[in-house]
C-alpha cells in the first residue's frame, strides 16, 4: 500500500492536483496555477539532468521521485516528504521514477517573502540560521492547507476572494511546520538573506546587462567585499557566476521553448561572443547547445 493510499489526504492532494496538471501541463510538464507561486510538475518518464536557480520554493511530490543536487549534497525524495529552498540556490535535478501509467507529480510553491515577514513580525516565529535546502516529512496541517488551497481552483468565484488568506495560512503553517526552521530567515527584515535577497531580485530582472558589483552591494547595504562574502555564503555562487547561469538558463529555455538559433540565444541573454556562450554552456549542461536541445527536445515527444 503506498503513501497515497495510507494517508487520506495525501491522496486527495495527489487526485487534485493530478486532474489539474493532466488538463493544464504544458508540453514540459509543468501547470501553472492563478494561484501566485503555486505550480504542478507533472511527468511521464525520467527525465534527463535539469540546471535552475530556484527561487525560495517548497516542492512536495504526491507520486514519483526526484533526486536534487546542489554543492557536495544530493538528496532523494519522494511522497511523504517535502525539499525546502530556502535561498536562491543553483540545482540539479532528476525525476527519478515516473511511467505513463504512474506519472511523477509534484506541487510546488514559492514563498512570498512580504507574507512571510507580515506573519513574523507577529511573533509567530523567531528566525534561526539554517540549511538553504532542506527535506522533511510533509506537516498534516500543511497538506491540508494545500489541499484546500488547491481545490479552489475548481471553483473560480471562490478563488478570487479566498485565495490570498489561504496563501497566507499555508505560509504560516509551513512557518509554524518542521519545515518552518529553514524557511524563517526568508521573512527576516535586514537579515544578510533578505538584503542579499533584494540584490538578487534586482539581478534576476537584469542579467543580460553588464554586472554592476558596486551598485548590487549597495542594494544590500554592505561593501563589495561584504557583498561577495555573503552573497557566495547564501548562493554557493559568486555573484558573476550566479548572472552566467542565469543567462545560461535563459539561453535553453528559448531554445528549447522557442525554438531559437544557438546565436540567437546566446545574443539574447547578453553574450558577445557565440563561441564562448557555447563553452559555458557545455559545461553547465554537460554538453553543446545543440546537443542538449536535441536530447531535451526527443524526450518531451
Amino acid at each position: 500500500m503506498d503513501l497515497a493510499q495510507r494517508n487520506p489526504t495525501i491522496a486527495s492532494l495527489l487526485e487534485t492536483s493530478r486532474n489539474f496538471a493532466d488538463t493544464h501541463a504544458n508540453r514540459f510538464g509543468e501547470a501553472v496555477t492563478v494561484v501566485p507561486g503555486l505550480s504542478i510538475v507533472r511527468s511521464t518518464f525520467p527525465g534527463q539532468l535539469q540546471v535552475a536557480i530556484n527561487k525560495p520554493l517548497i516542492a512536495i511530490p504526491l507520486q514519483g521521485r526526484k533526486r536534487v543536487t546542489s554543492g557536495p549534497d544530493t538528496y532523494d525524495y519522494g511522497p511523504g516528504e517535502a525539499l525546502v529552498i530556502s535561498a536562491d540556490a543553483p540545482t540539479q535535478s532528476q525525476i527519478t521514477k515516473a511511467s505513463p501509467t504512474a506519472p511523477y507529480y509534484a506541487l510546488v510553491f514559492e514563498f512570498d517573502p512580504v507574507i512571510l515577514r507580515d506573519l513574523m513580525t507577529d511573533g509567530s516565529v523567531n528566525a534561526v540560521q539554517a540549511s538553504a535546502i532542506k527535506i522533511e516529512p510533509v506537516d498534516v496541517k500543511v497538506a491540508d492547507a494545500a489541499l484546500r488551497l488547491m481545490r479552489l481552483l475548481e471553483q473560480p468565484k471562490a478563488l478570487s476572494a479566498l485565495h490570498s488568506g489561504m496563501s497566507r495560512e499555508l505560509h504560516y503553517w509551513l512557518l509554524e511546520s518542521r519545515h518552518g526552521s529553514t524557511i524563517r530567515r526568508l521573512g527576516t527584515e535586514h537579515s544578510q538573506a533578505d538584503r542579499i535577497g533584494r540584490a538578487i531580485k534586482v539581478l534576476r530582472q537584469e542579467f543580460r546587462q553588464s554586472l554592476r558589483i558596486g551598485t548590487l552591494a549597495k542594494l544590500a547595504g554592505m561593501s563589495e567585499a561584504s557583498f561577495h562574502k555573503h552573497f557566495r555564503s547564501i548562493t554557493t555562487l559568486s555573484p558573476l557566476q550566479f548572472q552566467k547561469q542565469l543567462r545560461l538558463i535563459e539561453a535553453r529555455r528559448l531554445m528549447l521553448a522557442s525554438g531559437q538559433t544557438v546565436t540567437n540565444a546566446a545574443y539574447a541573454v547578453g553574450y558577445l561572443s557565440v563561441p564562448q556562450f557555447t563553452r559555458e554552456y557545455s559545461r553547465l549542461s554537460g554538453a553543446p547547445p545543440r546537443r542538449d536541445i536535441q536530447l531535451s527536445g526527443d524526450s518531451f515527444k
